[in-house]
């Protein structure tokens, strides 16, 4: 099994599509990596020689994309960006709802959670006062 940018990719797949499981690649991107490595996109991870995973991981560094761990951090330090100046999708975030305008009268139950009904209650039989 490869390990490229600290992920094992599965080593059954093609290698650009094998690539994708590297956070911050997709398809597209990952066949401009094939290219610059010089590795066709056909050959199976678990056929490519020590070479062309050098080749692979150089490839990776030269194009100087972000990857995992970097992509997820400068996301977070985007979003907390935005609740530090308390901009309107800053506060969404911070509420936990959607960010980007949908609606929330109905649906949104991904961003919410779980719904719970708010009111009085279940009222308490034989008590007086």
């Amino acid at each position: 099994m490869a390990r490229i940018a600290g992920i094992d990719i599965p080593k059954e797949k093609h290698v650009a599509y094998s690539l994708r499981y590297i956070h911050g690649i997709g398809l597209t991107l990952a066949k401009k990596i094939c290219d610059k490595a010089g590795v066709s996109y056909d050959v199976r991870v678990k056929d490519l020689t020590e070479d062309q995973e050098i080749a692979l991981r150089k490839a990776l560094t030269d194009l100087g994309i972000l990857v995992e761990g970097e992509i997820r951090s400068e996301k977070a330090m985007n979003i907390k960006r935005l609740k530090d100046i308390g901009s309107y999708r800053g506060l969404r975030h911070r509420r936990g709802m959607p960010v980007r305008g949908q609606r929330t009268k109905t649906n949104a139950r991904t961003r919410k959670g779980r719904k719970r009904t708010v009111g009085m209650g279940k009222a308490i039989v034989g008590k007086k006062g």
